[in-house]
């Protein structure tokens, strides 16, 4: 096991490969060493640590708490299972050295993860990843004692920030509203879904200090459970087969907006009722155009005196290209970063360190970022920003999809058709992208799919740093060896992008295609976007051949 996005995720058990106690005591003792030898001041500054309700998470917590200890570091140990957001919030709060979260966030029950936050309070990036990873590697025999969790939770050098961060964490959340009374007096029922995680008393405290009326749970849903007993998989991002039990509470109590947390807090997906009674689930595309358009708004109401070029929105490289649409229109400024906001977190404190203002980042995995308060994705204030924008809708006789259909006839619309393939044979997945690098001899990448239809007249390659759209063929972005990824850009104006997961066996496309202002043909491009999707995956992907198993909607 290897540190990945920004920490370790796997199954639990035995062996170097798997989440189990020797392994958070090895990971620990090398982070600890790490952080001594680059941060001195670790060792007054101290390291924050949380957990999800996942088996394993308290006791994996309090082993990580222990070898910290026993490194010399003191330890804020958020007492209580607590959101994902809420550890990056609590360093950028203390000042701490970094944190860890003990999560899997959104994955199989059999997992669990250690995810690593650095001083800045955004997750880690190379090159402290790899330096950590060798670090572990020196420091593999636990030190005596560290297995003693009970000694480790009564040291006077360990303490419990959770209460007083809370109270902080809603306390600027709800200064953060533009229209506190219009929250109050809005008709609008929320429902709302912890997808039996750690959300469901956090969303309730999010809701009251931002004046709305209670929320409707999810009862089945409430309350933390390991197991994840009603969902196949504990992902909002999977869309109806996940938000079944929500569509079912909201039909009962006469609501129109679902909004739901994944397991560890840190993303939304969102579902509102058209008229026609069926369920709109959102993509994260369209709720980053909801949320980035929202975001511009408030702050010209906000913070009007900030000049619009002195604002920021960020987004990944395979999230929807709206945030630069509305960007050139409005005239701030959009960034685009590799996958993942451990790249837009780290960006977003860049930007602030050089006086701008970071109104937004997304990535359309439904991952969003309010604000600079936590540079990380929090599914809390998100699920705020959004009942926000449904009251101010609806009190304007509006809806989020309408609102959002005339986000696209404004800033041109916004197509994506995003999915993935389980693949658990990693010389597959090898074999298959080293296919599209020689796909018509050596070091020659595919001229077109659908027989010749759709012609690619670019290929960026992150994984090798090659980008043929590039004067000198040298990709602008960081590249990474150690994942596959490889974006093809077509003659219609299509763009798609094919990449491995870091946290799951999984192969990922994700592609968009634009219309100009005032184009209305969606249906069209909508198909036709189709179209080349189609080739890709048949041609390109092989699906058959390399027994992939596709996404089960």
């Amino acid at each position: 096991m290897l540190f990945g996005t920004a920490g370790l995720r796997g199954r639990m058990g035995a062996g170097y490969a798997c989440m189990n106690d020797l392994v958070i005591i090895q990971t620990t003792q090398g982070l600890a060493k790490y952080m001594l030898a680059t941060n001195p001041e670790a060792a007054t500054k101290g390291v924050v640590i949380g957990h999800d309700s996942r088996h394993n998470s308290h006791r994996f917590a309090r082993l990580a708490a222990s070898c910290f200890l026993h490194a010399g570091i003191p330890v804020y140990l958020h007492g209580k299972i607590c959101p994902t957001p809420f550890v990056p919030f609590t360093v950028m709060q203390l000042g701490t050295a970094g944190g860890v979260m003990v999560t899997a966030s959104h994955n199989p029950k059999e997992d669990n993860g250690y995810k690593v936050y650095w001083e800045n309070g955004a997750q880690i990036i190379e090159p402290h990843d790899k330096r950590i990873q060798q670090s572990i590697e020196d420091n593999l025999e636990p030190w005596d004692g560290v297995w003693d969790i009970n000694k480790a939770v009564s040291d006077p050098r360990l303490s419990d920030p959770l209460a007083e961060m809370s109270e902080k964490y809603f306390t600027k959340l709800s200064d953060s509203m533009l229209d506190k009374d219009a929250n109050a007096s809005s008709p609008l029922d929320f429902t709302v879904t912890a997808m039996h995680g750690v959300s469901h008393a956090y969303m309730v405290e999010a809701f009251k200090s931002c004046g709305f009326k209670p929320l409707i749970p999810v009862k089945e849903q409430m309350e933390p459970d390991p197991e994840f007993p009603t969902v196949r998989f504990p992902n909002p991002e999977e869309g109806k087969s996940a938000l079944d039990l929500s569509m079912k509470t909201a039909n009962e109590n006469n609501s129109t907006v679902i909004l739901a947390n994944d397991p560890d807090a840190d993303r939304l997906a969102v579902a509102e009722k058209l008229p026609s009674g069926e369920w709109k689930v959102f993509t994260g595309n369209e709720e980053g155009a909801l949320l980035g358009w929202w975001c511009w708004y408030r702050s010209r109401q906000l913070t009007p005196d900030i000049p619009a070029g002195d604002c920021y929105m960020i987004a990944s490289t395979v999230s929807s290209k709206i945030l630069r649409a509305i960007a050139e229109k409005e005239g701030f400024h959009f960034v685009e970063t590799l996958t993942g906001f451990k790249w837009m977190g780290n960006v977003g404190y860049d930007l602030i360190q050089e006086g701008k203002t970071v109104l937004f980042a997304f990535e359309e995995a439904i991952g969003f970022m309010n604000g600079s308060e936590v540079l990380d994705k929090d599914g809390v204030s998100a699920a705020m920003r959004l009942a926000e924008l449904a009251t101010h809708l609806h009190k304007e006789g509006h809806t989020l999809h309408s609102k959002l259909q005339e986000i696209y006839r404004i800033y041109g619309y916004h197509c994506s058709n995003n999915s993935y393939y389980i693949c658990h044979d990693q010389a597959v997945i090898q074999q298959m992208f080293e296919r599209m690098r020689n796909f018509g001899g050596s070091n020659k990448y595919p001229k077109a799919v659908c027989d010749g239809k759709f012609e690619i007249v670019s290929v960026r390659d992150l994984t090798t740093g090659y980008d043929s759209s590039q004067p000198n063929n040298k990709a602008i972005l960081p590249v990474s060896s150690s994942s596959q990824m490889i974006t093809f850009s077509f003659n219609n104006g299509c763009i798609l992008t094919l990449r491995t997961s870091g946290t799951e066996p999984k192969i990922k496309y994700y592609s968009e295609i634009c219309a100009k202002p005032g184009q209305e043909d969606w249906a069209k491009l909508k198909s036709e976007l189709a179209e080349v999707v189609a080739g890709v995956v048949e041609e390109l992907m092989q699906p058959e051949k390399n027994k992939l198993i596709p996404r089960a909607d």
